[in-house]
């Protein structure tokens, strides 16, 4: 089933390009293969999406919620995730070339064979699937001053 949001089709493989969905609910949208070039997704809900080999070049995600997301080779070159969510998320073979992670939270991600070349990655949260002796995650912030 299609959605309208704002005027923009959200189903899978939609054009996107530039639209403009700040702060919209696409939780458990079904956007695999969508083209989201330079889209201005920022503070968008998307928890438990499927943007699977999705187009998000340049896309603005700041403080967007992407909780659950499924990420699956999809590519997020120079996209802008700084201080979004990203727990639990599957970036499995998702290229992340120049993209801006700062304060950026991964914990529990799949980063497995994921391209992070020359991204920002400044106050990052992630874990090492460890736990303290307390049973709390182990998590570490990446490139903290």
């Amino acid at each position: 089933m299609t959605k309208i949001i704002r005027g923009y089709e959200i189903k899978p493989e939609a054009d996107l390009r530039r639209a403009d969905l700040t702060g919209a609910n696409l939780t458990r949208a079904d956007l695999r293969e969508a083209d989201f070039t330079y889209a201005n997704l920022i503070g968008v809900e998307l928890f438990g999406a499927n943007l699977s080999r999705a187009t998000l070049e340049g896309a603005y995600l700041r403080g967007a919620n992407l909780i659950g997301v499924e990420l699956f080779g999809a590519n997020l070159s120079r996209a802008y995730l700084d201080g979004a969510t990203l727990r639990e998320a599957d970036l499995s073979y998702a290229t992340l070339e120049y993209a801006k992670l700062s304060g950026a939270n991964l914990t529990h991600a799949n980063l497995s064979n994921a391209n992070l070349s020359y991204a920002n990655l400044e106050d990052m949260i992630i874990d090492d699937g460890t736990h303290h002796e307390d049973g709390t995650l182990r998590t570490y912030v990446i490139g903290k001053k």
